[in-house]
């Protein structure tokens, strides 16, 4: 699990991608409220907070999603170096307004029990730091708004100028799909 908080004065985001043992990448754009409300699809805050406790907040969701999931072993990236040394007993809790997040987190952590932490440079970590931009601009909206991201490949067509060859172009374009018979190689 990969997760990376996202926080500005307009609201904070958080993002979340999951890689499962196969390689399936499940990527999680979120949008929390200061009520505590999940919108579906994105978490963002609605008022400000800090850096770190966005990041914390990325963690707590990817976190809850594993112990919803029952995803073990888990082994967690983020690329806030305070947060995962925090967690991991490097650095101490000095700020007040994120030791309430620290210990949700130790706890959750606790939960799942097989949980390895690591930090992850910034330039390794940018489909969730995507994801948590997206979520932190998406909370300048009182709308909720959904985004399809979807990937195409497109290969241009190739016309003449002249009209009466372009039937004939396309035909010597056209690509025919022929069923083989299978072979025990």
């Amino acid at each position: 699990m990969y997760f990376d908080g996202a926080s500005d004065k307009e609201g904070a985001g958080a993002g979340i991608v999951f890689v499962t043992s196969e390689g399936e990448v499940l990527p999680y754009s979120f949008t929390l409220t200061s009520e505590g409300e999940v919108l579906p699809y994105s978490f963002t805050l609605t008022h400000n907070c800090s850096n770190n406790v966005a990041e914390y907040q990325a963690l707590i969701l990817g976190l809850e999603i594993a112990v919803d999931a029952k995803q073990l072993p888990l082994k967690v990236y983020g690329d806030s170096q305070l947060v995962v040394n925090q967690l991991l007993g490097l650095y101490e809790v000095k700020k007040l307004e994120l030791l309430p997040f620290h210990n949700y987190a130790k706890r959750l952590i606790g939960w799942l029990g097989d949980v390895e932490l690591e930090h992850l440079p910034r330039k390794d970590n940018k489909q969730d730091d995507a994801l948590a931009k997206l979520a932190s601009t998406l909370s300048m909206t009182d709308k909720e708004t959904r985004i399809p991201i979807c990937k195409s490949w497109v290969i241009p067509p190739i016309f003449s100028d002249d009209e009466d060859d372009m039937f004939q172009e396309e035909e010597n374009h056209i690509t025919e799909v022929f069923e083989v018979e299978e072979e025990d190689w």
